[in-house]
Parts: structure tokens; sequence; C-alpha cells
């Protein structure tokens, strides 16, 4: 990032020299995870970090699908960033929220999952790795669900 930070410092969507630089590099970046993903270069977004990384995916999915239904899933052991987003679309925007339950080692279990999930579901959020103790989920199988 070194580079970045101190030669290279421009706003990639200004004209002038140093933000044409800053563009194509930052195109060339995107290229480069494209080709790795396999998908397309204008698919990837950078930003700045989690917590609008977070906002973007929840925002986007829950507007998206909320035709299809309101439901959303989450668990109680989430990133602030995480369940704020989720309760601002529960309370503002009319969307049906459920908190699954942990164990003791804050883990979700796959059963909760099943359980919870209902025919107007629309997103499940879980973390993968807990922020403050640690806890990895069980991504694969909650996924598969």
């Amino acid at each position: 990032m070194l580079p970045y930070l101190g030669e290279v410092f421009g706003n990639p969507s200004s004209v002038h020299q140093v933000g044409r630089r800053a563009r194509a590099l930052l195109d060339a970046a995107r290229e480069r995870v494209a080709e790795v993903w396999r998908c397309k270069p204008s698919e990837i977004i950078f930003t700045s970090g989690g917590t609008e990384s977070n906002n973007l995916a929840l925002f986007g999915v829950a507007r998206h699908f909320r035709q299809k239904g309101r439901h959303i899933i989450t668990s109680a052991v989430e990133h602030h960033a995480v369940l704020h987003c989720c309760e601002y679309l529960a309370k503002q925007e009319g969307f049906d929220l459920t908190y699954l339950p942990v164990d003791k080692t804050g883990r979700v279990s796959a059963e909760s999952l099943v359980a919870a999930v209902r025919p107007d579901t629309i997103l499940v959020s879980i973390i993968a790795a807990n922020n403050e103790i640690g806890t990895t989920q069980p991504v694969a199988e909650l996924g598969a669900i």
C-alpha cells in the first residue's frame, strides 16, 4: 500500500494526472481480481472497509429481493455493523428479523437455521469467524441450507 499512500494518492475519479494514474492502477487491480474470481471487472466493487461492505451487501440484497420476501436471519453474535443494518431494515423498512441463538462456544447450529427459514426468507447473514471470541461457524453446512 505504501506507493498508493505516498506517490499515487490521487482521487481515481479526478481528471488530473495523479487521479488518472490512480484510476489506471485501480482498474488494473480490479481486472486482476476479476481474473482470479472468474468474473467481470465491473462486478468487482472495492470499499473502504468492513462496515461499508456489510452495508452494501445487506441493504443491496434486502432491497433487491424485498418483493420476494421480507424475512432476514442473522445470529445473536454478529458484528455490530451487521446487527445495525438488520435492525435498521426491520425498524425503518418493514423487514422481519430472526436472531439465531448460539451455543456456549458461540456457534450457530444448522438445526436452528433450518427451523428459522421460511418461504419469505431472502437473506441469511452469519459471521464466518467471530471478531470478539474467535469462534468459527460451520459455513459450508449453513450455506448448504
